[in-house]
C-alpha cells in the first residue's frame, strides 16, 4: 500500500501550481466555473483532468483504473462468480440487435462466458478502516443479507466509458447505496473493450439480470422476482442499464423466452432503472459537449468543437499502441464499430419514444456536464413514450459528482433522490411529473422545467446532429483501414 500512497503524493505535489492558479482565479471570480461552482469542485474538476492524458497504452491505463483499494470499513463484500449459461442468452441479444438496426451495422459475436460480480452491502457499526472479517464468502453474503433491511435488490453497472474501472472502484458509492436503500447491490464485472467490444457487455449484463430472477445451481441468493429489482449504473454503466432495458422491452415485444440453465425462461421486466450521469450518444453530438466542459472534466471527440474538424478524418484518443490498441482490423472507438454508434443498443439516445413504450420508472441524474444534455433529451423521449420519468441536475456540477464528493452537500442530496427512486420503484411507489428538477449550486434551491423543454435541440435535430458525428467517424474508421491495408 506504501507504492500507490507516495506515487498519489508525488502526482499531487506536481499539480500544486495548477492548484494555485484555480486557487487564485477562483478568488477572484475569473475561474471557468465561477459563479457555479464552488473551489472544492472546481478544484476537483482541474485535478482529475490534469489526469486525463495518453501516455499510458490502454492496457496500463486499464490496470491503473482497475487497482483494487482492499475492502475495509463500513461495506460488506461478498465475491461470487454467476455460472456461464446457454448459448440462448447471447443469441437473445443478438435477435434484439437484428430487431432494431437500421442499416448496416457490423459487430463482433462474443462468446458466453461466467460472469464475476460483487454482492455488496452496508456493514453497520464499524469505523473506516475495520479489516474485512475473515470468513468465506457464503459466510460474509449471510451477514450482508442480515443488515438489508429491503425486499429490493439493485443491480449495479459500474461506469468506465467502457474500457476502464470495475466493481471494486465503485465499492464505497455502492455500499452509501446500499446503506440509505437498504438493499443489497450486485455490482457486476463485465467484460471491458477493446478485448470485448460491443455487444460482450450487453450479454453479460443480461446473463446477470437472469440469474438474480432464475438463480443457478449452487447460488448463494434466492430467486428475487423482476418486479423487485433495480438496475441502476453510472456513465457507461448508465448506458448498459438502458441498453438492457432496450433488450427486454425488445425481447418482450417478440414474446420471446431464453433458455436459461436448462429451463426456458420468460422475459419480465425490472421494477425501474436509475441512471447516473448516463452515457446515451456514443457520437458525442449533443451541444453540451462543448458548451458544458468547463464545467467538466471529461474529454470527449466532438465534431461540434473545431469547425476544421470536419474537413479532417474522425481519429480516436492517441494512446500509445500495445497488444489490445488498437485492434485488427481497426475500428475508430473502443467499444463499437463506427457503422455502429447509432444502434439503439449502443447510443440509447437514438431509440425513437416508440421504443420505449411500456418501460418501467426510469430515473435520470446529470451534472452541468458534458453528458448532460444527450441524458435529457433521453429522459424527454421516455417521457413522450408514456414512461414514469425522474429526472433531476445539478447547476455547476462536473460528471458522477455524486460519487466523487460523497459527503458534500450536493453529494448528499444526489444520494438521497437516487436512494429514494430505488425504494419507491422497489414499492411500485414511483411518482412521476413530467418535469426536470434543476438543483442551484449555492441554495441547493430547485426550480422545475418541463421535460419537453430540458433542450432547444428538437428530436429532429437529433438525429441530424448524430448521423453526421457517426459519419464523421465512419470516414476516420475507413480511413484507418485504408492506412492499416496500405501497411500489409
Amino acid at each position: 500500500m506504501l507504492t500507490p500512497s507516495l506515487g498519489l503524493l508525488s502526482a499531487l505535489l506536481a499539480r500544486i501550481p495548477l492548484i494555485l492558479k484555480t486557487l487564485v482565479q477562483h478568488g477572484v471570480h475569473m475561474s471557468p466555473g465561477s459563479g457555479r461552482q464552488d473551489l472544492r469542485t472546481e478544484l476537483t474538476v482541474a485535478v482529475i483532468r490534469s489526469f486525463m492524458t495518453f501516455s499510458n497504452t490502454i492496457s496500463k491505463t486499464q490496470q491503473n483504473s482497475m487497482r483494487d483499494p482492499g475492502i475495509k470499513g463500513p461495506m460488506w463484500v461478498s465475491k461470487v462468480v454467476l455460472p456461464r449459461p446457454e448459448i440462448d442468452v447471447r443469441n437473445a441479444v443478438l435477435h434484439a440487435i437484428d430487431e432494431l438496426k437500421t442499416g448496416d451495422e457490423s459487430f463482433d459475436i462474443p462468446g458466453i462466458e461466467s460472469v464475476e460480480a460483487e454482492w455488496t452491502g452496508y456493514r453497520n457499526g464499524v469505523d473506516k478502516n475495520a479489516p474485512n472479517p475473515d470468513i468465506s464468502e457464503t459466510e460474509k453474503y449471510h451477514e450482508l443479507r442480515k443488515e438489508c433491511s429491503s425486499d429490493t435488490t439493485i443491480l449495479y453497472f459500474h461506469g468506465g466509458a467502457y474500457f476502464l474501472m470495475d466493481p471494486c472502484t465503485h465499492r464505497v458509492a455502492v455500499a452509501r447505496l446500499s446503506r440509505q436503500t437498504g438493499s443489497p447491490v450486485l455490482s457486476v464485472r463485465y467484460r471491458l473493450a477493446p478485448q470485448n467490444p460491443f455487444p460482450a457487455a450487453l450479454v453479460d449484463a443480461l446473463t446477470a439480470y437472469l440469474s438474480l430472477i432464475h438463480p443457478p445451481q449452487d447460488a448463494l441468493h434466492d430467486p428475487v422476482p423482476a418486479n423487485k429489482i433495480v438496475i441502476a449504473g453510472d456513465s457507461a454503466g448508465g448506458n448498459l442499464s438502458l441498453a438492457l432495458l432496450q433488450t427486454l422491452l425488445t425481447l418482450q415485444r417478440s414474446s420471446r423466452s431464453i433458455s436459461f440453465h436448462g429451463k426456458d425462461v420468460p422475459i419480465e421486466l425490472p421494477a425501474g432503472v436509475a441512471t447516473i450521469s448516463p452515457w446515451c450518444d456514443i457520437t458525442s453530438s449533443m451541444p453540451s459537449v462543448v458548451g458544458n466542459a468547463k464545467f467538466d472534466y471529461l474529454v470527449l471527440p466532438a465534431l461540434e468543437r473545431d469547425e476544421a474538424a470536419a474537413a479532417q478524418p474522425f481519429a480516436p484518443f492517441p494512446f500509445p499502441p500495445d497488444a489490445v490498441w488498437p485492434v485488427d482490423p481497426p475500428r475508430s472507438d473502443f467499444y463499437v464499430n463506427a457503422k455502429t454508434v447509432l444502434h439503439p443498443l449502443a447510443s440509447p439516445l437514438a431509440a425513437s419514444p416508440d421504443l420505449w413504450k411500456n418501460a418501467p420508472p426510469v430515473f435520470i441524474t446529470t451534472g452541468e456536464e458534458c453528458l448532460s444534455e444527450e441524458g435529457l433529451i433521453t429522459a424527454r423521449r421516455l417521457h413522450e413514450a408514456g414512461v414514469s420519468i425522474v429526472a433531476e441536475q445539478f447547476e455547476g456540477m462536473p460528471h458522477c459528482h455524486g460519487f466523487l464528493m460523497i459527503n458534500t452537500p450536493m453529494g448528499k442530496k444526489f444520494f438521497q433522490s437516487l436512494s429514494d427512486f430505488c425504494r419507491d420503484a422497489g414499492a411500485g411507489n414511483v411518482k412521476s411529473s413530467g418535469l426536470l428538477n434543476y438543483i442551484g449550486f449555492k441554495s441547493q434551491s430547485s426550480r422545475e422545467i418541463p421535460l419537453a423543454k430540458v433542450s432547444d435541440v428538437s428530436d429532429e435535430e437529433v438525429g441530424v446532429r448524430m448521423r453526421r458525428s457517426a459519419e464523421w467517424r465512419l470516414d476516420g474508421e475507413k480511413e484507418m483501414l485504408r492506412r492499416a491495408g496500405a501497411r500489409l
